[in-house]
């Protein structure tokens, strides 16, 4: 619809701009291109599957996996990134080797029904080195290299002053138990103040309450916490983006996770799509997270995150819980 005002609007998606008023703002162009550099790296992740040539590494243990698709991935949306907007610091989940990408790894796209959105009054003026950009170029790892591939995601955070602003999320395996075919994959995105687009939001059938948690970092402390919920189901899988997805379509009312097993760039890109349809992502102390280039990668306090009701299940949260994490 129209933005109101002439003088407000960046773009011309507004019957009343002349298309040579079209200038898309930086947070705007820069989530453009991280759709289609998501989407890059999705077809990585599948084409790396389909080889059969997996290349896992262990780096801290059996439950932290590194493949050849994670580093792939990360190296082609880096370097996308980078070339197109130098000034912004990107924060990737993977510790590697300084090296010129592959020509067939680098995204010259943008995604052009972002570019036609109105930006948020807010953010219009950002420049990109205001801008930290966090990288899960695989989220969901183990579940990718055990065939549980509903629970991968590829995650694309965008930050502005230690806040989670922008995010675009990848199924690259969305639709492939039907056989996926044209249909295989799908991206969603958001940005606070505008919206989240492509994903429903849907509501938890009745007064259920139904948990999702994880399924390979679980212990005593984490059971607890889900137990003190009162759920009356619980929905174990893999993946910070496969849970926050969980939450907008309905089919989980909280995702809870009362360990320091999540980092930043688990969390950038699904808070921000959350918040973007009026959910809420906190630490278990309800504490927000910060996003700043130079804060600490570890999410010390664990994560709960809920599209409606937050504040009941923090409420929940025993004592025992909050003290065995320790606020940021």
């Amino acid at each position: 619809g129209a933005c109101g005002e002439f003088q407000l609007c960046r773009w011309g998606d507004c019957r009343s701009c002349p298309p040579m008023n079209r200038n898309p703002a930086v947070v705007m162009r820069l989530v453009a291109s991280a759709y289609a550099v998501a989407e890059r790296a999705g077809s990585i992740v599948r084409n790396v599957l389909q080889s059969g040539e997996l290349g896992i590494v262990e780096k801290t243990g059996a439950n932290d996996l590194q493949t050849l698709a994670d580093r792939l991935a990360q190296q082609s949306i880096c370097a996308s990134l980078s070339k197109h907007f130098p000034k912004i610091t990107i924060i990737g989940e993977e510790d590697l080797p300084e090296e010129e990408p592959r020509a067939d790894l680098m995204e010259e796209g943008q995604e052009d029904v972002i570019l036609q959105k109105c930006c948020p009054s807010e953010y219009k003026d950002l420049k990109e080195e205001e801008l930290v950009v966090w990288v899960d170029p695989l989220d969901g790892t183990k579940e990718y290299t055990e065939g549980l591939l509903d629970n991968v995601t590829v995650l694309i955070g965008i930050s502005y002053g230690g806040k989670a602003i922008a995010g675009v999320i990848n199924q690259p395996f969305y639709n492939y138990q039907v056989g996926g075919g044209a249909d295989l994959g799908r991206t969603m995105w958001g940005v606070l103040g505008l919206g989240t687009f492509g994903i429903e939001v849907k509501e938890v059938p009745g007064d259920r309450r139904i948990v999702t948690t994880t399924r390979s970092h679980s212990n005593k402390v984490v059971t607890d916490c889900v137990d003190a919920m009162e759920p009356h189901e619980v929905i174990r899988v893999g993946g910070a983006g496969n849970k926050i997805i969980q939450l907008i379509e309905g089919k989980a009312s909280a995702y809870v996770f009362a360990s320091p097993g999540c980092k930043k760039w688990d969390t950038c890109a699904t808070e921000a799509i959350l918040h973007a349809v009026g959910g809420k992502l906190t630490d278990m102390h309800g504490n927000d997270y910060c996003y700043d280039a130079n804060v600490k990668h570890m999410n010390s306090a664990g994560v709960l995150a809920t599209l409606h009701n937050h504040q009941y299940y923090v409420n929940r949260v025993p004592q025992s819980v909050r003290s065995a994490l320790k606020q940021d």
